[in-house]
């Protein structure tokens, strides 16, 4: 969906905000292509054993992105870096997806968990890029294992005590007071957990990742 998106956007529409504040599309089209980079990364960690983080720091990851976002190349790095990504995933061998990796947020994971952390970055990225994808369209499944995902990270952190019911799940996240029963349908629930869906009517929740 992502790659579809970007490639209906003119120039000048890569000159326009996105959903995410303070940034364009080449901004998220630019965080999304380093990412798949950082993912590449990961992979080579697990195929070789040397340990190589998905970013030298913070400080050079943000300025990758605004370098990124200038390129007159962009969509075409964009593109590039996935099909990049889907070769180094496709070519590891099976003894190395069990390998420990650390993320950008220094989570220690195996290595197969790059598939979910992929996944969920471009189907949430491709609703902020405000092309025309909303969490409507997005798989079922995905906005099912978002849900429990993000319910787990909520559950760990401050915040209020939620009972979270769609038509098919049901989620308790853990947090202060008594918790309140929040309904939605599946898809503006997982957008609302994500912080992609401003109620005021619904109880504030802090800033996820």
């Amino acid at each position: 969906m992502l790659l579809d998106d970007v490639a209906d956007l003119s120039a000048a529409d890569l000159d326009q905000g996105c959903r995410l504040p303070n940034w364009t599309r080449r901004h998220l089209l630019a965080h999304v292509a380093s990412n798949a980079e950082a993912i590449c990364r990961l992979l080579a960690w697990a195929r070789t054993g040397v340990e190589t983080p998905m970013y030298a720091s913070p400080t050079q990851r943000a300025a990758d992105i605004e370098n990124g976002a200038a390129r007159p190349d962009l969509r075409a790095w964009v593109r590039d870096t996935a099909r990049e990504l889907v070769y180094a995933a496709s070519s590891l061998p099976d003894e190395a997806w069990p390998v420990e990796v650390v993320t950008a947020q220094g989570r220690t994971v195996p290595a197969s968990e790059i598939w979910w952390m992929r996944a969920r970055e471009t189907c949430i990225h491709v609703v902020d890029l405000d092309a025309g994808t909303t969490f409507t369209d997005l798989p079922s499944p995905f906005l099912t294992t978002l849900l429990d995902d993000v319910a787990v990270w909520r559950s760990a952190r401050p915040g209020p005590a939620i009972t979270l019911v769609t038509p098919t799940t049901t989620h308790h996240i853990a947090g202060d007071g008594d918790p309140t029963t929040v309904s939605l349908p599946l898809a503006s629930a997982a957008a609302w957990l994500v912080g992609r869906y401003p109620e005021p009517s619904l109880p504030g929740l802090p800033r996820w990742l």
